[in-house]
C-alpha cells in the first residue's frame, strides 16, 4: 500500500514533466541544422563514384559470355546517370563466391573502398557479392562504417543496403543464396557417384596420355618416355631432385609444358596410379563447400578403384615398388625394396632381421617369416619344465630351484633395452658389452615373443648405431623407430601409450657378440594420469601391477611374477642355453638368413633393363652401373 505522502510526491513530479513538456522553445534561440543528405541509389542528383562488380563461378565457355554480358551491362548502365563517375569494373572470372580468399579483384575493390576511392558498389545479385551469409553481412556493414560510407546496391534483389530497412531482406537474400550453394554442392556429388558407378570415372590431362574423340586415356608416344625414364631411374636408386634436374637438362616438358622440373612435380607422377593402367577416384575431398579447402581421403569419402581401365606405360608391379620406395623415403631408405630374412638355425633361430628404415612390413609379415621356420608343434608347445632331466653324477639336482629375475634388484649395471616414443636404446652396460662395435642389427622373434641385438658390419643395409663416444667412453644413443617400432608394439600386444624396458641376456665370443631380450618379461612404465580408469592399461598383452613410483610414471610387471622369484632353473636354461653347450655349428650369431617373399611376389623390372633404358633415354649407352 502507497501512503499519502509518497503519492503526494508522485503527483508533484508527474506536473513537473508536463510543465516541461508544454514550454515553448523560443524561435530566435534556436536553429534546426539538417543532416547531410545520405547517399541514395535512387537520387540522380547525387555525384557518386560507382565501382561495379561482376562474377562467375566458373571459367568455361558459357560463362564467359554471361561474365562479358555482365560487364557490357552494367558499362551501359552507369552511362544513363550522368552523375555517376565509373571508378572500375572489378571482375572475378572462375572463382566461387562462397569464399572470399581467392577473389583478387573483390578484395581489391575492398580496399579502394578502405581507401575512399568510392561511393557506391553496383552488383547484379547477393549471389554475385556473396553465397556465404556471414561474409556478404559482415562486409556491407563493414562497409557502411567506414568514414566515408560505401552503399550496396543489389539490383535483381532491389536492395541498397545504406537504407534502414535493408538488413532483414539482405539477411533473407543471402541465406538463400548460401542454401543454393549448398544444394549446388550436394547435387554436384549426387552426380559425381552416379558417374562413378557408372563405370566413367573423371580423367583430367595427365603427362603421357591424350584424349581421345570419346574422352577415352589413350598412351601419347611423345611423352610417355618421359614418365617411364622417371619410374625406372626412381626404382634405379636416384632421388626425385636426381631426376628433376636430368629431366630440365634434358628439355623434357611437364604436362603443364614446363621446362623446369622439381621434386614435387616428380612425386606427383610417381604417384599417379594412371601410369600403371589403373583410377583411382576422390584422391581429396572438400568437406566445407563455404572456405573449399581440398583434404586427402583418408576413407572420409567412399573411393572407386578401376584396374586395367586404360594401357599403363609402366607394370603394376613397378608402380606398387614406387610406392613403396616413396611411403619410407621419410625414413632415409633410398635403396632397392628391402627384404625380409629369417634365420633358419643356430642361436638366432627363428628371428627376422628389421631393416631400420622400413615401413613396409606389417606384424603379420615378420610373424608369418618366424614361423616358417617353426614346425608346428614348435609354436604350439607350452613353455613348461622339460619332460626328463638328464643329470651327470656330480650335478646338483636343480628341480624346485629358481633363477631370481634381475628386475627385482639394482638397475644401474643391469642390461636392457627401452621402447618408448617411436624410438629404441640401449643400457650402458649392453653397448659397452659391444665395444667399438657400436653398428648393430635388430631381430625379432614373435613366435617365440623374443627380441635380440647383434654386431653387425656398418656396410649392413639393416646397421644402425645405437653408442656414441663421449670422454672416451661408450655411451647409449637412441635409435630412431618411426618406421617400424609401432609395427613391434602390435607384435607385442603392447599399448601405445606406455614405455616398456626388457632385461636381456648376453650372448657373447671372440668375434660375435649378441643380447636376447625375452618381451613376457617386459616392465611397463605408466604415467601416473592414466591409472585410474584408463584404456591404455586395459589394452596392455600383459596384465599389469604397480612395483615402484618413479617421477610421474608408475613401474609394473606381469601379474604372474607376484608368487615367484623368477623362472624354474630348467626353463630358464632352456629358454637360454649355456654358451658351452652350443657347438660353433649352433652358435652362428652372424647369419644372414633366407629370404622370406611376403604375399604376392612384385615381378619388379631388372636391374639390367632399367639401367639400359636409363642410358639410353639419357644418351648415356655403354655408361658403367654406377
Amino acid at each position: 500500500m502507497i501512503d499519502k505522502s509518497t503519492r503526494k510526491q508522485l503527483a508533484e513530479r508527474k506536473e513537473r514533466v508536463r510543465r516541461r513538456i508544454n514550454t515553448k522553445v523560443d524561435p530566435e534561440n534556436y536553429e534546426f541544422i539538417p543532416a547531410k543528405k545520405p547517399i541514395d541509389y535512387y537520387d540522380n542528383d547525387i555525384r557518386q563514384r560507382v565501382a561495379l562488380y561482376a562474377r562467375v563461378s566458373t571459367d568455361n565457355v558459357q560463362q564467359t559470355s554471361s561474365y562479358e554480358l555482365q560487364k557490357k551491362y552494367y558499362e551501359d548502365f552507369v552511362v544513363h546517370h550522368p552523375n555517376w563517375t565509373l571508378v572500375k569494373i572489378y571482375a572475378d572470372e572462375g572463382i566461387s563466391g562462397t569464399s572470399l580468399a581467392h577473389r583478387d579483384e573483390f578484395n581489391s575493390m575492398i580496399a579502394d573502398c578502405r581507401s575512399g576511392k568510392i561511393d557506391m558498389i553496383i552488383t547484379k545479385s547477393v549471389s554475385r557479392f556473396a553465397r556465404n551469409v556471414v561474409d556478404c553481412i559482415s562486409m556491407v556493414r563493414m562497409l557502411a562504417e567506414l568514414p566515408s560510407p560505401v552503399g550496396v546496391f543489389f539490383e535483381s534483389e532491389c536492395i541498397f543496403s545504406l537504407k534502414d530497412d535493408s538488413q532483414m531482406a539482405l539477411s533473407f537474400q543471402a541465406t538463400m543464396a548460401q542454401e543454393e550453394s549448398h544444394i549446388r554442392s550436394r547435387s554436384m556429388e549426387t552426380s559425381l557417384r552416379m558417374r562413378l558407378d557408372g563405370g566413367l570415372p573423371l580423367t583430367p590431362k595427365l603427362l603421357g596420355y591424350s584424349h581421345d574423340a570419346d574422352g577415352n586415356l589413350v598412351v601419347n608416344p611423345d611423352e610417355a618416355p618421359t614418365v617411364k625414364l622417371i619410374f625406372y631411374m626412381y626404382l634405379y636408386g636416384y632421388s626425385t631432385s636426381d631426376i628433376a634436374a636430368a629431366l630440365t637438362e634434358l628439355g623434357r616438358k611437364t604436362y603443364l609444358g614446363n621446362v623446369k622440373w622439381t621434386s614435387n612435380s616428380i612425386v606427383q607422377v610417381l604417384r599417379n596410379e594412371r601410369h600403371c593402367g589403373d583410377v583411382l577416384t576422390r584422391k581429396t575431398f572438400t568437406p566445407n563447400y563455404l572456405n573449399h579447402k581440398a583434404r586427402k581421403n583418408r576413407g572420409d569419402r567412399p573411393q572407386s578403384l578401376y584396374r586395367n581401365h586404360h594401357e599403363g606405360i609402366v607394370t603394376r608391379d613397378d608402380f606398387i615398388a614406387v610406392q613403396h620406395l616413396l611411403n619410407n623415403s621419410k625414413y632415409g631408405n633410398r635403396s632397392i625394396l628391402p627384404e625380409l630374412r629369417v634365420i633358419d638355425s643356430g642361436l638366432l633361430r627363428g628371428f627376422v632381421t628389421i631393416n631400420p628404415r622400413w615401413a613396409g612390413f606389417k606384424p603379420a609379415d615378420y610373424y608369418q617369416a618366424s614361423a616358417s621356420i617353426h614346425p608346428p608343434d614348435e609354436q604350439q608347445a607350452d613353455a613348461s619344465l622339460p619332460s626328463s632331466i638328464t643329470l651327470v653324477p656330480g650335478d646338483f639336482d636343480m628341480r624346485g630351484f629358481e633363477i631370481a629375475r634381475s628386475e627385482f634388484f639394482d638397475n644401474y649395471h643391469r642390461p636392457y633395452v627401452l621402447f618408448q616414443d617411436k624410438r629404441i636404446k640401449f643400457s650402458t652396460t649392453c653397448v659397452r658389452s659391444f665395444g667399438k662395435d657400436n653398428h648393430v642389427e635388430l631381430l625379432v622373434n614373435p613366435v617365440e615373443m623374443k627380441f635380440a641385438v647383434r654386431t653387425a658390419a656398418k656396410s649392413s643395409r639393416n646397421a644402425v648405431v645405437f653408442s656414441k663416444l663421449s670422454d672416451g667412453k661408450y655411451q647409449p644413443r637412441d635409435i630412431a623407430g618411426a618406421a617400424y617400432v609401432e609395427t613391434l608394439f602390435q607384435l607385442f600386444g603392447w599399448s601405445p601409450d606406455l614405455k616398456y624396458r626388457i632385461a636381456g641376456a648376453l650372448f657373447q665370443t671372440e668375434t660375435e657378440s649378441a643380447y636376447i631380450f625375452d618381451v613376457n618379461d617386459a616392465e611397463a612404465f605408466i604415467k601416473s594420469y592414466l591409472l585410474s580408469g584408463s584404456k591404455s592399461t586395459e589394452q596392455a598383452k600383459e596384465p599389469v601391477q604397480p612395483l615402484s613410483v618413479s617421477g610421474k610414471r608408475v613401474r609394473a610387471v606381469p601379474e604372474e611374477w607376484i608368487g615367484s622369484f623368477g623362472k624354474q632353473y630348467y626353463l630358464h636354461q632352456q629358454s637360454f642355453p649355456p654358451v658351452c653347450d652350443q657347438s660353433e655349428e649352433d652358435w652362428k650369431i652372424r647369419m644372414e638368413g633366407q629370404l622370406y617373399e611376403t604375399g604376392q611376389k612384385l615381378r619388379v623390372t631388372g636391374f639390367d633393363v632399367l639401367r639400359d633404358y636409363i642410358c639410353q633415354e639419357l644418351g648415356q649407352r655403354g655408361k658403367e652401373e654406377s
